[in-house]
């Protein structure tokens, strides 16, 4: 697989400091440009642009998928192998609850993953999975 352009994603939030904690502190991303009403993430490679309006927050409605709830609007980012394993391990040790606890999804099927959700404290669901062969990606079988 060729390498990929980074994204950009804008995300309503209830506050800069709440989210400045989370995003820096907790999962270890970079700030970058900032305003008071703004703050940009280097999000894995990406970037992430917390905009507050908390009118906009909340977590979204889900939809049913390998027997889990899972929020219908949500974030995911693919990540290695061991970097999703040591990415766990963090969100363990800060005793950030899961809204779907890390799992293998689809096991023994094409496109078997590991994945796991969070919330940040705006309720913006992030799914951060992980395939042991990436060439399963896309694999329908």
């Amino acid at each position: 697989m060729k390498p990929l352009p980074p994204f950009h994603l804008a995300i309503p939030v209830n506050d800069i400091n709440t989210t400045r904690h989370f995003y820096q502190d907790i999962l270890g991303c970079e700030v970058g440009r900032e305003d008071t009403l703004w703050i940009d993430f280097n999000f894995f490679g990406h970037q992430v642009s917390a905009h507050v309006k908390p009118e906009a927050t909340g977590l979204a409605k889900t939809n049913q998928v390998d027997s889990e709830s899972v929020p219908v609007r949500h974030l995911g980012l693919i990540l290695e192998w061991d970097v999703w394993n040591q990415l766990v391990d963090s969100l363990n040790n800060a005793d950030i609850e899961f809204l779907i606890k890390p799992t293998i999804r689809f096991e023994g099927q094409p496109g078997e993953q590991a994945t796991c959700f969070i919330q940040d404290p705006s309720g913006n669901a992030l799914e951060f999975k992980s395939f042991r062969d990436m060439s399963m990606l896309f694999s329908t079988g």
